[in-house]
């Protein structure tokens, strides 16, 4: 593929279980990239051996002998101030690990792609500001520039329609088709209802939960043999890390092994004692209905926010490796009226799409797909916190609800409610309550040099830019004879100074990077 610059197109999945790097190859195909051990998913685990920190298979492994020296999933703890483990008398920030993670996908996808240091990375739909900031810095501490921070569904949906043919310059959509994208990682839970057309991907709605996806499942499981344990031996092998560790790996395969068998094994092993338990698939699927059922209601209530009905819906496609599961697409079946669609990897499309979005960005030329143009929504409503006029009760004031095509400028006008004011304090939240503390809370933008004797009732004008990625920039203009204007970027009290970045980039990819 010719391009000016000559730059790989590289999109990165860093999901919650296992990450993905994949590139756009000469002749315009994503492409997955193996890792240094050859497998194309790479463990989000870390392994902290001594002055050692090893990414991957190995770090998996160390599970069952050294689940202390372990950090398992830290997106799960993305947008946390720290990460709940401590390794060596040290605490880690989740992007810090985050960091060591795309640092060793980037090192090994470059045996393949050749140099580079851009790449789009992807995140849940659902994934918040905080979260999604933090992602982008988990990027720059692993040695990367990131082009662009776009949502998991988004990047599956565009990676099926480059092999539909929705986006291949042969291919052709004579109208939009209405996509239902179900996402169920390891460790997260997207749905998205997008329209895509032959050169425009638009979401209409978007949902999900952060606190969702395959672990839950295992953990089911953990839970169901332990218990067996505990009974026949007076023990909880949860409390042993030794067993915890074995017990993870090997309730991981059972699920697995679920998928395409009726029955399983678990043998359970705690200190002198074992046991072994049998586990049926219509046992497994009756401990874990409840999660299920989650997905569904999640499901139903995105359709509800994009005004449709299942008859609307003209394919539904499978993300994540956790669709693996029969109950999960039988649900969808039973619901949809049709097969959900797993033609293409659940667990490579995410990356391959962001590869695309990566060409596209980079302006590739290719006579394989055309450019096309991606639109999505918010995932949370933003608003600042004010004080009820009659009541003087605080409460959340709306100016972008969720699900509002981005990028998007909102502006609200408020009015002192004091004569002389000194001061301005701006409280920028997210979430569905009118109640601030049933919020998130992203930042204060507090002005202190107002002009003196402002008059009661002063207009204040907040205004809010969300980019497309994501990414919230705020300005305050005051109003009368003043007309100052304060721009405004968040500043979160969990986030990272510009200074700890650089540290923790040169610290894990060295002072060159």
């Amino acid at each position: 593929m010719s391009d000016t610059n000559n730059k790989p197109a590289v999109g990165i999945d860093l999901g919650t279980t296992y990450s993905v790097i994949a590139h756009v190859n000469d002749n315009g195909r994503p492409v997955t990239i193996p890792n240094a051990e050859g497998d194309l998913l790479t463990p989000s685990v870390v392994l902290f051996d001594g002055d050692d920190v090893i990414v991957g298979r190995e770090a998996i492994k160390a599970r069952a002998t050294e689940l202390e020296n372990v950090a398992d999933c830290p997106k799960r703890q993305i947008g946390n101030q720290v990460y709940d483990k401590v390794f060596g008398d040290r605490r880690y920030p989740p992007e810090a690990l985050q960091g060591w993670i795309l640092n060793k996908l980037k090192s090994d996808a470059t045996r393949v792609a050749g140099q580079f240091n851009q790449a789009v990375i992807t995140v849940p739909a659902y994934f918040d500001e905080v979260r999604r900031k933090a992602t982008q810095d988990s990027g720059f501490i692993g040695g990367l520039e990131v082009l662009d921070i776009i949502n998991e569904p988004t990047a599956a949906a565009v990676a099926y329609g480059y092999h539909a043919g929705w986006i291949n310059i042969a291919g052709k959509v004579d109208q939009p088709l209405n996509v239902l994208v179900y996402d169920l990682g390891g460790g997260t839970f997207d749905v998205t209802v997008m329209e895509v057309s032959k050169d425009n991907f638009r979401t209409i709605a978007t949902d999900g939960d952060m606190r969702l996806g395959g672990q839950d499942w295992d953990q089911r499981l953990i839970d169901h043999i332990s218990e067996n344990f505990k009974s026949n031996h007076g023990i909880d092998p949860r409390q042993d890390d030794t067993a915890l560790g074995k017990l993870l790996r090997d309730c991981k395969e059972a699920k697995e092994t679920l998928s395409t068998r009726s029955r399983t094994q678990v043998e359970c092993t705690c200190g002198s004692s074992s046991f072994k338990s049998e586990v049926t698939r219509e046992e497994f699927e009756e401990m874990t209905l409840d999660l299920l059922d989650r997905t569904d209601f999640t499901v139903r209530q995105t359709l509800k926010s994009a005004n449709m009905q299942w008859a609307d819906i003209d394919k539904v496609v499978l993300v994540g490796g956790s669709t693996r599961m029969p109950a999960v697409q039988e649900m969808l079946r039973s619901l949809s009226g049709q097969v959900p669609d797993n033609s293409l990897s659940p667990d490579e499309a995410v990356a391959h799409g962001a590869a695309l979005r990566s060409a596209m960005l980079l302006h590739k030329s290719s006579s394989a797909f055309r450019p096309a143009e991606i639109k999505n929504v918010n995932s949370h409503s933003l608003g600042v916190v004010a004080n009820e006029v009659e009541t003087g009760i605080r409460k959340v004031v709306p100016l972008i609800p969720r699900n509002t095509p981005l990028p998007v400028v909102s502006r609200r006008v408020f009015k002192t409610h004091r004569k002389n004011q000194e001061s301005i304090l701006v409280q920028i939240v997210e979430g569905e309550s009118v109640d601030p503390e049933d919020c998130s809370q992203l930042g204060r933008c507090a002005i202190w040099d107002l002009p003196e004797t402002l008059e009661i009732g002063t207009k204040i004008e907040v205004r809010f830019a969300y980019e497309e990625n994501g990414r919230l920039k705020i300005k305050v203009k005051i109003g009368g004879d003043t007309n100052k204007a304060f721009r405004y970027e968040i500043q979160r009290p969990n986030s990272l100074t510009e200074e700890q970045l650089s540290s923790w980039r040169e610290y894990i990819c060295g002072p060159e990077a």
